[in-house]
């Protein structure tokens, strides 16, 4: 679904070509329920196409804070959506001053917990060999996992902010993972600049990836020393594990974090001094903010008594 393109209106341009095809997917599958996750516009086109064609829609980690369009479009899946799964009690209550009705929320949690519990305490050799492909050197010594994506509601002003960063990231000393930008608005010039300053002497310590599969990504993530940038999974996955994290910018600055995440504006300097004081920091303890493992079982259990419906309603009118 993905228009060739660097813009806003690349994005929007790709939104309705996947409300095009995931209408003609989901009239060939008839599916009874249609499960969405998250912001991202991808599923926005998926919410439109079910909610038009009244297939029944379950949506996960609705009622949260965050920043960029994506907040704007988790809003608009609630509203689509006829049974939410939250992430957090607080997210529980949004969705409630929302207008959504109490019955219709199956539980609260993130499914990513029940991924992330599948690591077991110490455990490094997850994928070993794609692992050895993905990122050449052992999870048990001192690393940076870097990830900095577009903030597409600041599109056009962003780019010295991204150069800040990538100069903190790559004046640390530690052998540095990093992944690249995904595909909203601005991600072009983001990895020009970043392929550019890659150039530099000394940079051979980066690893420069695009994707890794989920539990090879926990594994980097939970292992790192420091997760720095701006990338939800930092706060979401993160907590699971008590990763210390630098969240840079206002991309994510809504969000609610554990202990282990700490806020910077996007300034070289800034970044440097708490990526230094989160590494001689070391993990923190892990946390529950978004949930425990056995959220996707709960949610299963429900799905199979839930009762099918098309025309939603405000709970206000209860």
């Amino acid at each position: 679904m993905e228009l060739e393109g660097d813009s806003p209106s690349t994005m929007a341009r790709s939104l309705g070509l996947g409300v095009m095809g995931f209408t003609t997917e989901l009239e060939r599958l008839k599916p009874d329920i249609v499960v969405l996750i998250g912001d991202r516009y991808e599923a926005f086109s998926a919410a439109i196409s079910a909610a038009y064609l009244n297939m029944c829609i379950v949506h996960f980690q609705g009622g949260e804070v965050s920043g960029s369009i994506d907040e704007s479009a988790r809003h608009a899946i609630t509203k689509l959506a006829h049974y939410h799964v939250p992430a957090t009690e607080r997210a529980k209550e949004f969705l409630l001053r929302m207008g959504e009705r109490s019955e219709t929320i199956l539980g609260v949690g993130c499914p990513s917990a029940d991924i992330a519990s599948k690591l077991e305490p110490g455990e490094l050799n997850v994928g070993r060999e794609s692992m050895k492909a993905n990122v050449p050197f052992s999870l048990d010594r001192p690393y940076v996992l870097a990830c900095y994506h577009p903030n597409t509601t600041r599109f056009g002003r962003e780019e010295q902010d991204f150069t800040n960063y990538v100069e903190a990231v790559l004046a640390a000393v530690h052998p540095t993972v990093f992944i690249t930008p995904n595909i909203d608005a601005g991600s072009e010039r983001f990895s020009k600049i970043l392929q550019g300053l890659l150039k530099a002497p000394g940079c051979e310590r980066v690893n420069l990836i695009s994707n890794l599969p989920p539990l090879e990504y926990l594994a980097v993530l939970r292992n790192a020393s420091c997760a720095v940038g701006n990338s939800s999974s930092f706060i979401r996955d993160g907590s699971f594990f008590g990763t210390p994290i630098v969240m840079v910018g206002d991309r994510q600055n809504l969000r609610e974090v554990a202990d282990n995440v700490v806020f910077v504006p996007p300034k070289r300097m800034e970044i440097s001094e708490a990526m230094h004081r989160q590494i001689a920091r070391g993990p923190f303890p892990p946390s529950h903010l978004y949930g425990r493992s056995g959220i996707s079982q709960q949610v299963v259990e429900r799905l199979i008594d839930i009762e099918l419906y098309a025309q939603k309603r405000l709970g206000y009118l209860d």
